[in-house]
């Protein structure tokens, strides 16, 4: 189940070390950032997000971070990028997933984000932008006063006003290359960590390698002319040449990934390439010819998303039938069926996939809402019970608790409707309407009971901030 949800406003924060930074970089006047566009979707699958957990899992284990509670978020985004921004979560672009042929060229990339978490890079960055961004006001300041004393001293003293105006951009300039220099060091700093937290998990660093050489490749005709003490990242050739220096070095260079675990990554971005790309573009990647266990993943999920629902449905069985104990396989059954309007016949697949991987509460989400779908009172017991367990393990998916206010209106429950909407409102960055339905909701509980608490907690809540 690929789900796309809006980056909600309380987690756009996740940007603004990059926003301070451009703020100090850019020869550009700052755009307000509510003026701009919000940060992309998130998407959220359980298949993608358990297999990026463990590739991250023994990296995270080896810099000491195990239990820090790292967390993956997959954002909708086609380039190659990955990053950290707020020292507890690692953002992937779908497109990492898409353009990485090997899980340890995946891999390799966490493990380099691994070290800038680390390395504590984002909270001294912050630091360094403080300290910039008081340098660059001195200097400002220092700057003002020369111009104010040229300009009283009239037009005979154009060499006082002439040197505030350098006072102010000569500190500026020397400020942002000695940021940009930090920068760069902190990259490098990532880079030898990555290569350490491989090699201390036995995992080859020749992916890492690999994939900022493609990227040296794609970037030497832009890089070309270009100063390098105006580059936030190290020059790509010298990049590159650095990293192959010390990850040739490793006792498991050419130590190739596991099967198995190739298996898995090809059929992720198998289903990744089926919910985000054209379908012409999906039977370029895996056409007909290709009978591979992936090419029939893609083109199954293309057929039923385009549809052709019998179709697909006779693509999934075969693929049930080959894996039968693969809850993906059901649980795209079931969302295939229920997208196309029969939530009762999604219900035995959905069950089954929420058996098979464990109580997956996006999983159970998904069977919830099909439950809710059917219109017949007697599931609502049922679908309150696993939405209810669903929003516990997973407090911050607005599906959940929209599939649990219908569920508890249908039943009567109008305090815990208006709460669970509120719920998702909030979730959804809506805090206007969140605040309204937790309003009416505290007039529905007794004061002081735990849903009153919840509900009082989201009127009291500040809004969340924007970009």
């Amino acid at each position: 189940m690929l789900l796309q949800l809006a980056l909600r406003k309380k987690a756009s924060a996740l940007t603004a070390i990059v926003t301070a930074a451009a703020m100090v970089l850019s020869p550009l006047p700052a755009t307000s950032a509510q003026d701009g566009p919000k940060g992309p979707p998130v998407l959220r699958d359980t298949e993608t997000e358990q297999l990026l957990r463990e590739y991250t899992r023994p990296i995270l284990r080896a810099a000491g971070l195990e239990k820090q509670n790292i967390q993956m978020v997959i954002l909708n985004d086609a380039s190659f990028n990955a990053f950290v921004a707020d020292g507890r979560r690692i953002f992937v672009n779908y497109g990492a997933i898409m353009q990485s042929e090997t899980p340890n060229q995946l891999i390799g990339v966490l493990a380099h984000e691994t070290g800038h978490l680390a390395g504590g890079h984002l909270a001294k960055l912050r630091l360094e932008l403080a300290n910039a961004q008081t340098q660059m006001i001195i200097a400002m300041l220092l700057g003002a006063g020369a111009l104010v004393a040229g300009a009283r001293s009239g037009n005979a003293n154009n060499g006082l006003a002439n040197a505030g105006a350098a006072t102010v951009s000569g500190p500026q300039e020397m400020i942002r290359r000695n940021l940009l220099s930090y920068q760069r060091q902190q990259e490098e700093n990532a880079d030898r960590a990555g290569v350490k937290f491989l090699t201390a998990t036995q995992q080859s660093p020749k992916g890492m390698y690999e994939t900022f050489k493609r990227f040296t490749s794609e970037s030497l005709f832009a890089a070309r002319g270009s100063d390098p003490y105006l580059q936030s990242h190290p020059m790509p050739a010298e990049r590159v040449e650095a990293l192959a220096q010390y990850a040739r070095s490793s006792p498991y260079w050419d130590k190739k990934d596991d099967p198995a675990l190739q298996a898995r990554h090809d059929m992720v971005r198998a289903k990744v390439s089926a919910f985000m790309e054209r379908p012409e573009t999906v039977y370029r990647r895996y056409p007909l010819s290709n009978d591979s266990a992936p090419a029939r993943y893609a083109r199954a999920i293309s057929t039923y998303l385009h549809g052709d629902l019998r179709s697909a449905l006779a693509q999934i069985d075969a693929l049930i039938q080959a894996q039968p104990n693969n809850p993906y396989f059901y649980e795209v059954r079931g969302q295939a069926l229920l997208e196309s309007g029969k939530p009762a016949e999604a219900i035995p697949a959905l069950h089954k996939a929420v058996q098979l991987s464990g109580n997956a509460p996006l999983i159970e989400m998904l069977l919830g809402q099909a439950l809710v779908g059917t219109d017949n009172k007697s599931y609502t017991d049922e679908a309150i019970r696993i939405l209810r367990a669903a929003v516990a393990r997973e407090p911050e998916a607005p599906l959940g608790y929209t599939q649990l206010a219908i569920a508890y209106g249908r039943k009567g429950d109008y305090a815990e409707a208006d709460l669970a909407s509120a719920q998702a409102a909030y979730l959804r960055g809506d805090n206007k309407t969140a605040r309204e339905l937790a309003t009416r909701a505290k007039t529905r509980f007794a004061i002081g009971t735990p849903g009153w608490v919840r509900a009082d907690d989201i009127v009291a809540s500040k809004p969340p901030r924007s970009n």
